[in-house]
């Protein structure tokens, strides 16, 4: 198991019981320069401030200093995942259907790695995703599993960003 996720495990349930959930945990960088992300939001759906992530990073920290387990030197970063965040859950793209996302897979769906499109939620383990159409400048819906995700995020539109506005 990688590092990140093995944080990601331990962390997720000590950042619950603080009234956050766990959206992404990276390193990133080497060479004395490893950066560990932290990316969390509150679980009452409020816009997260400085004080949230402050008490992440305390927490946070406490359990590094304990625990030990990056064994590099790190800068800690605790952060919130933003207007347009990474979606890193099966629950983000139901979450955010309707709105427009860049996907990368893992292997090709339809003879492509990369797509940008609506979201149109999920089916079970299925996320699907509607694209334009070459066809009679229509519009086609692909379906991958999740599990084949490598990458996703919510694109910046005007309709990402008066929905993330009462939030502010």
């Amino acid at each position: 198991m990688a590092l990140a996720d093995h944080l990601a495990e331990t962390l997720a349930p000590q950042l619950e019981t603080l009234g956050y959930e766990l959206v992404r945990v990276q390193l990133m960088g080497g060479g004395g320069r490893t950066t560990l992300q932290i990316m969390a939001e509150r679980q009452d759906d409020v816009a997260m401030g400085v004080e949230d992530c402050e008490t992440i990073s305390h927490h946070v920290s406490e359990y590094l200093d304990v625990a030990d387990p990056v064994k590099a030197s790190y800068i800690l970063e605790v952060s919130s995942p933003g207007i347009d965040r990474p979606l890193t859950r099966l629950k983000d793209f139901a979450r955010f259907s309707g709105f427009e996302a860049k996907v990368q897979l893992r292997t090709p769906c339809e003879g492509q790695r990369n797509f940008c499109g609506k979201l149109c939620g999920v089916e079970g383990d299925t996320v699907s995703l509607e694209i334009p159409s070459s066809k009679k400048a229509g519009v086609q819906q692909v379906r991958f599993p999740f599990a084949e995700v490598e990458a996703a995020r919510l694109v910046m539109t005007d309709e990402l960003l008066k929905a993330s506005a009462g939030r502010v």
